[in-house]
């Protein structure tokens, strides 16, 4: 029998930076030295009082299938802090709790569009969203933003890639990859021009309590409050919390879109695991001290590569003001020889850092970005030290 995979499939690519974390990963199994800038992952350990809430709820037996939109505990707990912290009113009846805010990007996709629907993702952006738009049979639309803006949108290119058939617009601040908050003077340009526009406004906050600029976080629903009954706030816990292994992640919404959403997944993974929501709660509604210590750390990292890879000549770097990342522009370097042949892209950079410098660093190229590479500092003082001087090593290498 000769397998047919769907034709869905054609256009989809596999995640370069699971890919790249695994090829490090495997080198690293074999002995390998392999300092590593790719998982967007914090390296800290979950806070302890949200582990021991979910020991507690191991213990207690709570181990069993729950309602596929999440436990009324968590709901409740997702309500009160969406109130407190952004200002934003929602029923547990507009929240769907899912594996993780990919997996809630996922549904809602899934739920949204319809064969030939647009959604306008500004570039750089997060390597999934593309393939899971084209995956619910949906268009990408891309509007570029300048490195040289902070990676603001301009509002004239937004409104020329908005169409009829514009379903959705997405936002991601702090951004993945470059790091970038928008503010509020941003965020009101392009308010209005999607005020004369009748879309979704799906709004990727999975990065708000990673902040190096004064709060508080803003989204685009804060600016402009006329937009949120059809704006979408999808967030999660793996970042701010350390807690990626946990799979969790929320969205709240309209209510008949939540519902279609819920439907998606009741029909696929059903709910996200039990004890983990108990987690959860713990983290939304505990102390804080642990995430503010990490910040803090982040902070001082963020300070300590930005400051190494600006000292390397042919690479330039700007200051993030949020996430764990920071986006080099090696536009200079492509092009140079390594070994008496051109660097042909990120891509093909990549490629030689891991295999030749064991540095592993994910291309700008996936993320609509060429001439960048994405650095994680997600990793400590010392490793960050050692994969700079790497890198140093490999331009010095160029010729």
């Amino acid at each position: 029998m000769s397998i047919v995979l769907a034709k869905r499939l054609k256009a989809i690519k596999p995640s370069p930076t699971l890919s790249l974390n695994a090829k490090a990963k495997a080198l690293a199994a074999k002995g390998a030295d392999v300092v590593s800038f790719a998982a967007g992952e914090p390296d800290f350990d979950t806070p302890k009082h949200i582990k021991d809430a979910a020991i507690a709820a191991l213990n207690a037996g709570f181990t069993k299938y729950v309602a596929t939109g999440g436990i009324p505990e968590l709901k409740n707990a997702i309500v009160k802090k969406l109130k407190t912290e952004n200002k934003l009113e929602y029923t547990p009846e507009q929240i769907l709790v899912s594996d993780g805010a990919k997996h809630s990007l996922y549904n809602l996709f899934q739920a949204l569009l319809s064969p030939g629907d647009e959604v306008v993702i500004f570039a750089p952006y997060w390597v999934s969203y593309p393939d899971m738009v084209q995956l619910a049979d949906g268009k990408p639309v891309f509007v570029e933003t300048s490195e040289a803006e902070g990676y603001a949108p301009d509002p004239r290119e937004l409104r020329k890639a908005l169409s009829p058939k514009t379903r959705a617009v997405i936002f991601n601040s702090p951004s993945n990859p470059t790091g970038a908050v928008l503010p509020r003077a941003a965020l009101e340009k392009v308010a209005e021009v999607l005020k004369g526009h009748d879309c979704l406004i799906v709004t990727d906050d999975i990065y708000e309590r990673l902040l190096y600029v004064p709060g508080p976080f803003e989204n685009l629903a804060n600016v402009e409050p006329s937009l949120t009954p059809r704006t979408v706030v999808v967030n999660g816990f793996s970042k701010a919390f350390s807690m990626t292994g946990w799979r969790l992640g929320y969205a709240a919404g309209p209510k008949e879109l939540i519902g279609a959403m819920q439907m998606i997944q009741d029909q696929s993974t059903s709910n996200a695991s039990s004890f983990s929501q108990k987690g959860a709660v713990a983290a939304l509604e505990g102390p804080t001290t642990d995430l503010d210590a990490m910040l803090t750390e982040f902070k001082a990292r963020r300070d300590l590569m930005v400051s190494g890879l600006n000292a390397i000549a042919g690479v330039r770097c700007r200051l993030p003001e949020g996430a764990f990342y920071v986006f080099p522009n090696i536009g200079e370097l492509i092009g140079r020889s390594y070994k008496g042949k051109p660097i042909k892209g990120s891509v093909h950079m990549s490629e030689i850092l891991l295999e030749d410098f064991l540095l592993a660093a994910v291309p700008g190229e996936p993320f609509g970005a060429e001439g960048h590479l994405r650095f994680s500092f997600a990793t400590s003082r010392a490793v960050i030290e050692k994969g700079l001087k790497r890198l140093a090593e490999f331009v010095a290498s160029l010729s």
